[in-house]
């Protein structure tokens, strides 16, 4: 496991000696160091960035794409041990971990094949409505930028950043989270396997205030991509206002799950749990706003409470386990002051409600359901990111959109029905960046990723990733 700084393509200790604590949130206890960098390092690494950026965006997406393509070949190379180094830091089952990892290099390769395209579509022609005038378009790299990735799916996120810049031609500077850093800087260990050039990829470790913040004000930086709170998003953008910086967030989620009477309850039951108690329910896209039409709404409890008390608690690197704990002790403690607090609003809780019994060690808290949660209380209300389920009735479809929309954000959602037109009719009308239709939470890097209201600005993933990390330029010439 690494420890130090990536910065110009090699290994650094920071400027200033210091160090964090990496814990396993499974024995909580701290079983690694990593380098605290601050914004000396910070501006160390946008510096390297900087020299790199000429040549790497003069590369073109032919030669972009073979360090893409070498990058996803040293992820599947690599991706039991990879997984196992993400289970044990994030305390997700290595099961799940396994899923990121392809994840992470699907996207590699995907945008590799962006970036073949991208050069492909150069300099294309306009059509103008004057035949003195020709005009071509560009599609320039933003140039050096920032990026801040959270502890909950580490990798994935991280690749969702990493693999469009580099696509697009932009250099690199890189926050993992404090919580997950041990994966992460794995990166660059692969960076040097591939050759990457110096200064395109730099790993900066350290907390928000030492390295985020510095990032989002640094005048190199051209773009700060985050993925994270609300809170800390609304930071990231005032700060990076002073320098009219462009931002991408991806931000929060109270995500509807809506089921109505004609639903395959098999299915229902299916994505209903796998929408909050995956990752533990530490997702942005949780579904854990759950609608059941009234008619429906005792049988499809019952099944979902057993699916829910058969999950199976343990070692995140146990074959046998489904359910991980909390990656962090401060978001475990988050979780169960919501709990304690649903249910001194007298909420009705049907399972769950605390720590596991029986666990005498990790931060493990059982899947836990209130049903009949008015509109009002803040569980209903607030993202919660953890394995907590709040549930309503509906008696009409349209109370049902109004109920999905009723809230802040609009991420994603989900729609169980068997009658198709009505399913994306109900889909059409929810405010929400990707909604998925009798299907679990499946993510096509070709789609986008997103969403409306409070939960951020820009989409990722697709075409629209790439985007992201590029500038329009139009040449008109007078013929």
């Amino acid at each position: 496991m690494h420890d130090q700084l990536f910065i110009d393509g090699r290994w650094q200790a920071p400027t200033k000696p210091a160090t964090i604590d990496v814990y396993d949130p499974y024995r909580e206890t701290a079983y690694h160091t990593v380098a605290a960098g601050g914004a000396e390092d910070v501006i160390k690494a946008a510096a390297a960035a900087k020299r790199a950026f000429p040549a790497w965006k003069n590369l073109g997406g032919q030669g972009r794409a073979v360090y893409l393509r070498a990058i996803a070949s040293e992820l599947r190379s690599r991706a039991e041990e990879l997984a196992r180094l993400s289970s044990r830091n994030n305390g997700k089952p290595i099961a799940e971990a396994r899923i990121d990892l392809s994840d992470a290099a699907n996207t590699y390769e995907y945008y590799a094949e962006q970036a073949v395209a991208l050069e492909d579509k150069q300099n294309s022609a306009v059509a103008v409505p004057d035949s003195a005038f020709a005009s071509r378009l560009r599609l320039e790299p933003t140039g050096v930028v920032g990026l801040i990735v959270p502890w909950n799916f580490p990798l994935v996120t991280t690749a969702w950043k990493v693999a469009p810049a580099l696509a697009a031609g932009c250099t690199i500077v890189l926050k993992p989270s404090e919580i997950t850093p041990i994966v992460e800087l794995e990166m660059g260990a692969i960076a040097q396997r591939v050759n990457l050039p110096p200064g395109v990829l730099n790993i900066v470790t350290g907390t928000g205030l030492d390295v985020g913040a510095p990032m989002t004000t640094h005048p190199d930086l051209a773009k700060i991509s985050f993925t994270g709170s609300n809170a800390v998003g609304a930071r990231v953008m005032a700060a990076a206002a002073a320098g009219v910086k462009s931002v991408g967030l991806e931000l929060g989620g109270k995500s509807p799950i809506v089921v109505c009477a004609d639903a395959d309850l098999d299915q229902a039951v299916e994505c209903i749990t796998g929408g909050i108690f995956f990752n533990a329910g530490q997702m942005c896209s949780a579904t854990s706003r759950l609608l059941l039409a009234r008619e429906i709404a005792d049988e499809v409890m019952q099944r979902v409470i057993a699916a829910a008390r058969a999950l199976r608690p343990g070692d995140p690197l146990d074959e046998a386990t489904t359910l991980g704990p909390m990656t962090m002790k401060a978001q475990y403690d988050k979780v169960l002051g919501y709990i304690e607090r649903g249910k001194a609003e007298g909420l009705r809780l049907v399972t769950g409600g605390g720590r596991y019994e029986g666990m005498n060690h990790g931060w493990f808290i059982a899947p836990t359901i209130f049903t009949d949660v008015p509109v009002t209380s803040a569980l209903w209300r607030e993202e919660i990111f953890g394995p907590v389920l709040c549930t309503r009735t509906f008696e009409t479809e349209e109370e049902a959109v109004v109920l999905a929309n009723d809230c802040d954000f609009g991420l994603v959602a989900t729609v169980m029905s068997s009658d198709v037109t009505r399913a994306n009719r109900i889909a059409d009308a929810i405010d929400a960046g990707h909604v998925w239709i009798n299907s679990p939470q499946v993510i096509f890097v070709e789609t986008s990723w997103g969403g409306f209201k409070a939960s951020g600005i820009g989409r990722e993933l697709g075409p629209w990733g790439l985007s992201a990390y590029l500038e329009v330029k139009h040449t008109t010439t007078r013929l």
